[in-house]
């Protein structure tokens, strides 16, 4: 079984947005997030456009498309990505791909891209995603209580970083 991720180029589009509108993977991601046709190819776009500020990723195992994930700088002068949308498709699930996946991207943005602090936020309701979040390194570093309005509800939203000094070269975590 052998998990690496690559970007996304056009022809994965439908994957994309499949994956994204998945009942089981919708609830999770956040509500302004791109989900139709014309949205995710315009991100996949910028994507190749913009290879160190924006990111759509893909999660392969074995070559066969399985997830998604994403980044976006939000800060140049230090160095910040914000870290978004990681999705397992269902046959997928269960693995732990994602673990693998998401320490590949971790040293993909830090080594490879120069980013120092990759940060993420995690509905308060994901706890699969915040076990994810703590298996793959990253630390928790507080809640931000009722910060989002979805489905009519006010939800909490956990966040967690990680920074270069947590990835020292060569780490094969």
């Amino acid at each position: 079984m052998t998990v690496s991720i690559r970007r996304a180029e056009p022809g994965d589009v439908d994957f994309l947005v499949d994956l994204f509108g998945a009942d089981d993977v919708e609830p999770f991601l956040g509500a302004v997030a791109a989900r139709d046709q014309a949205a995710v190819a315009a991100e996949v776009d910028r994507s190749l456009a913009e290879p160190h500020d924006f990111g759509r990723f893909l999660i392969l195992l074995d070559g066969r498309r399985a997830g998604a994930m994403g980044f976006e700088l939000v800060n140049r002068r230090s160095a910040i990505a914000h870290l978004e949308r990681l999705a397992v498709h269902p046959d997928f699930r269960g693995r732990r791909i994602s673990d693998e996946a998401a320490r590949q991207f971790q040293r993909h943005l830090i080594h490879d891209l120069g980013y120092h602090r990759l940060q993420l936020e995690i509905y308060g309701f994901n706890e699969r995603a915040q076990q994810h979040a703590d298996r793959v390194g990253y630390t928790r570093e507080g809640v931000k209580r009722k910060a989002y309005l979805r489905d009519g509800a006010w939800d909490d939203s956990v966040l967690y970083a990680i920074v270069r000094e947590d990835l020292e070269p060569g780490d094969t975590r």
